[in-house]
């Protein structure tokens, strides 16, 4: 409950501007009749949407009850899953709840430059499948990998890039822990000629789709997305990739003298699995020819890695530092949770904290999505600034998401569903061309813009051009139809 009060609930942020729609669309197929391949295409590698939704219809509990429902219950079970890894590595009871302390105060951390959060503001795939992961992690620590396994498999259903690292880290930590380092890296070089051989029939995967030049289009949406370039990174985004490394790598040595066998594998494991996934990561993205993997995002493997990290760090902090003295505690939890509270409401200061189901909203752009939600025909396509995600007080909100709506393409979000699915890379391009100089847009604009896609709704600033047929407006924005 806590971490939850201070990271705050967005739904229909960001990422939220694919899932939910994808939820409503499963939910009510009439939605969305002109744009749903921005957010449908991306979402056939995985069945959140479509578990989200029967749900919904299995339990009869709307749609943003069960959000909040299932948002709530995820970071619950990622709560859970760092205290039973804790519990594993540390048999003093105030290491463990330091360390569940310092992952709950921090879950909105920025991942080095991956552009990722811990955990998410809204309900999201990858929190769902993280907390299956810390799961199955748990069980290799208690000798019982097979339990992991049916965990890691719904990971990928979930999320299959998150899923895929899982996988990795959880064969590396078992490997780690069946035997001593020294026999496991000799296995390792024995298995060399063995690796190879893996390696070399790989090749013979169809995976042509890698080197098939990318079209223009496709190319100017990925540059939208600078943090997929890890050689683009700057110094300070580099050190969160590679400095995490260097400490399990200091952790390790120091409990292995100690003589805490398990934290000393548990350590080493996180350390090899950064080494070889950065690796990877770099091999992705080092050469021109590859560019079709860069959204792939090899580096999200750190978000893995800075869950351990907070965790070890916190159990640390409490057998050390915090040890049983009440003021000590008390300044801990109140410089985490304060900090990352002040740092949500300067992100979204222009909205509710927690923007909870059948709550009123002062922030003018979610009161013009509401009512064109409850007011504009199921059909209805929309136009709209295609920057408007950036726009003042509007902290992010997804229009297709919470408007429930047709839109042609923006700048911002649909860049990063184009970067996937190469296929929408010119509808988009077209539409996004077809809406430069928005601000300056006057009758003949918006006329110009129906004719050609059959958009017959614009939302726009308020005070509206003349000549438009306008239904709403507030302080901010204006729902006009187009003559």
């Amino acid at each position: 409950m806590l971490g939850m009060a201070v990271m705050g609930y967005h739904p229909g942020i960001e990422d939220d501007g694919v899932y939910l729609p994808a939820v409503k669309f499963k939910l009510n197929p009439a939605l969305y009749p002109h744009d749903y391949n921005f957010f449908h295409l991306q979402m056939q590698a995985s069945f959140f949407d479509t578990w989200v939704a029967g749900f919904v219809r299995w339990t009869g509990i709307p749609l943003a009850a069960t959000e909040l429902l299932w948002q709530f219950a995820s970071i619950a079970l990622i709560v859970f899953g760092c205290w039973t890894i804790a519990h594993r590595l540390f048999p003093e009871a105030r290491a463990q709840w330091a360390g569940v302390a310092l992952v709950t105060g921090l879950f909105t951390l920025p991942v080095a430059g991956t552009a990722l959060y811990l955990v998410d503001q809204h309900l999201h795939p990858r929190a769902v499948a993280t907390a299956i992961i810390l799961l199955a992690v748990s069980r290799i620590l208690a000798g019982k990998s097979w339990q992991a396994i049916p965990l890691l498999l719904l990971a990928f259903l979930l999320h299959p890039i998150m899923g895929a690292l899982g996988i990795s880290f959880c064969f590396i930590l078992a490997m780690v822990l069946l035997e001593p380092l020294h026999l496991w890296l000799r296995r390792w070089r024995t298995a060399g000629h063995g690796a190879g051989n893996v390696f070399g029939s790989a090749v013979f995967v169809p995976l042509g789709w890698v080197f098939e030049p990318p079209t223009p289009a496709w190319r100017e949406a990925l540059g939208t997305r600078t943090y997929f370039f890890l050689f683009h990174w700057a110094w300070y985004e580099w050190m969160g990739a590679w400095v995490p490394l260097l400490l399990f790598w200091l952790l390790w040595r120091f409990v292995r003298k100690r003589g805490e066998t398990l934290l000393a594998r548990f350590s080493l494991a996180v350390f090899l699995y950064g080494v070889f996934q950065l690796a990877v990561a770099m091999l992705m993205l080092g050469f021109p020819a590859l560019i079709r993997l860069a959204p792939l995002q090899p580096m999200r493997f750190l978000h893995l890695i800075y869950f351990f990290l907070l965790l070890m760090g916190g159990c640390l902090i409490g057998k050390y530092l915090l040890k049983a003295s009440l003021w000590r505690w008390a300044v801990f939890l109140v410089a985490i949770n304060a900090g990352m509270f002040i740092a949500q409401r300067m992100e979204f200061s222009s909205s509710e904290h927690l923007e909870l189901p059948g709550r009123a909203t002062a922030n003018p752009w979610l009161q013009a999505f509401a009512w064109i939600r409850q007011n504009t025909p199921t059909d209805a396509y929309f136009a709209l600034d295609p920057e408007y995600l950036a726009a003042p007080g509007e902290d992010y909100h997804s229009f297709r998401a919470l408007a429930e709506r047709s839109q042609l393409a923006d700048y911002i979000k649909d860049t990063a569903v184009v970067t996937q699915i190469p296929e929408l890379a010119e509808v988009w391009k077209r539409q996004v061309q077809a809406q430069k100089g928005w601000t300056r847009f006057q009758l003949a604009d918006f006329e110009r813009l129906k004719a050609e896609f059959g958009v017959n709704w614009v939302l726009v600033a308020y005070p509206q051009p003349a000549g438009l047929a306008c239904q709403w407006h507030n302080e901010a924005v204006s729902v006009c139809r187009i003559p």
